[in-house]
C-alpha cells in the first residue's frame, strides 16, 4: 500500500535486498500466481513443463539413435550387398 504499483515497490526494495528489480518483480508475480491472485501457470506447472520438455528431448534423441541403427542394420542385412 506504500507504493502505487508492484514495479515501483520492487524498484525501491530490490537494492536493499541485493537483487535486480526485474528479478524481484518476477518472483512477486509468480508468488501471486501460486497464491491464486493472478492467472498463469503455477510453479508446479512450470516445473512439470520443464520436466516434460526434457523427457521429449530425450525421447527424440533416442528415436534418432534407433532410426540410425535400423538404417545401419538394414544395410548390413541387405542380400544385394553380398
Amino acid at each position: 500500500s506504500e507504493y502505487p504499483s508492484v514495479y515501483t515497490a520492487c524498484k525501491a526494495l530490490a537494492p536493499k535486498l541485493g537483487v535486480g528489480a526485474e528479478s524481484l518483480r518476477r518472483w512477486v508475480v509468480q508468488a501471486q500466481i501460486d497464491a491464486g491472485e493472478k492467472t498463469g501457470p503455477s510453479s508446479e506447472e512450470l516445473e512439470e513443463i520443464k520436466r516434460l520438455r526434457a523427457e521429449v528431448r530425450d525421447l527424440k534423441e533416442s528415436n534418432e539413435i534407433l532410426k540410425q541403427a535400423s538404417i545401419f542394420f538394414a544395410r548390413e542385412l541387405d542380400p544385394r550387398r553380398r
